[in-house]
């Protein structure tokens, strides 16, 4: 079978409109802001032109696929966000196989080192994804809650320059070292910061939308007792926290927080992994991007307190 991929024209957006009915999204972002995995049909009409996202057509003499991904040149990853349609609409794997190669190859003309995805661990794209060369980097919980009326507990402030270094040493200090190059947030989300005796102890990344709020948590395993007044504080800030539902990803490198879910009565809405291609030689330092921070991250690690100790790095099967 002959299979052309190719970037889409204008001519090809009666083809995307058909295909978009039975797709499935791939970054939790993007899915919880704009449509909360419910709407995904209509998902492509407001990316499709923005600014660092490519979207791929593929034929096959059977079938066509669509696929998206985001990618903006003070990022050192590029993110799958789209594909249609599903598995489960496909008569044949091989199309989705020759599409996440395109991708990946595409990505890798535009400068990312890796292609990341957010892959339900339930779904058969997941095993797909392995054939593909994808490996599983981390799993990921998301925790749901209803809108709520929040009141803050303790003191943040919003993420500032000033903040950089402290930021980069938190992930370097609580973030296995192989996984820090695919942990951090897209350089859109907002931030909150919490600060004890002067030191950035938490960061709470979070992005609002039409659908809902979603939440990236970093906290200090030394802050666990007041994970619950850091976490209820940031969501105290989000305006649209008391008018749509709010998604806190809960990763396996802080899988301690999913107690602080249960006690904060959230829910688990979506077990996932995070899927990494790697397009070009592995980056193994965050590129902390959204804080254009530019300097070495040994000036974070040695501007750490003296009490935080590296963990250890880890591969997830």
């Amino acid at each position: 079978m002959t299979t052309e991929t190719r970037p889409i024209t204008l001519v090809d957006l009666p083809v995307l409109r058909r295909l978009s009915g039975h797709g499935v999204v791939l970054d939790s972002d993007i899915g919880i802001t704009q449509d909360a995995y419910e709407t995904s049909s209509a998902y492509w009409t407001s990316i499709l032109f923005n600014r660092g996202t490519y979207t791929l057509l593929a034929r096959s003499p059977q079938e066509q696929l669509m696929g998206q991904f985001r990618y903006r040149p003070e990022d050192v990853n590029a993110h799958l966000l789209y594909l249609a349609p599903d598995l489960d609409h496909l008569a044949d794997d091989g199309i989705l196989l020759h599409m996440l190669d395109a991708m990946a190859k595409e990505a890798g003309k535009h400068g990312a080192h890796a292609l990341i995805a957010e892959v339900n661990t339930d779904d058969r794209l997941f095993e797909m994804m392995r054939q593909a060369r994808f490996a599983c980097y981390m799993r990921q919980t998301l925790w749901r809650h209803d809108p709520v009326h929040a009141q803050e507990q303790v003191p943040l402030t919003e993420e500032c320059g000033n903040d950089q270094i402290g930021i980069m040493s938190l992930i370097c200090h609580t973030i296995p070292t192989l996984q820090q190059s695919v942990t951090t947030p897209s350089s859109e989300m907002q931030g909150l910061v919490y600060r004890r005796e002067g030191h950035v102890e938490a960061y709470i990344a979070y992005s609002e939308g039409k659908s809902g709020v979603y939440v990236l948590p970093f906290i200090h395993p030394n802050m666990m007792p007041k994970a619950r007044d850091i976490l209820t504080s940031a969501i105290a800030r989000m305006a649209r926290a008391s008018k749509v539902p709010i998604f806190v990803n809960v990763r396996s490198y802080q899988g301690w927080l999913g107690d602080v879910m249960r006690d904060m009565n959230f829910t688990p809405f979506a077990e996932q992994a995070v899927m990494v291609r790697h397009i070009a030689a592995g980056v193994r330092l965050a590129n902390f991007a959204r804080t254009k921070m530019q300097g070495n991250l040994e000036t974070a690690k040695h501007a750490a307190p003296p009490f935080w100790s590296p963990v250890q790095p880890y591969d997830e099967d």
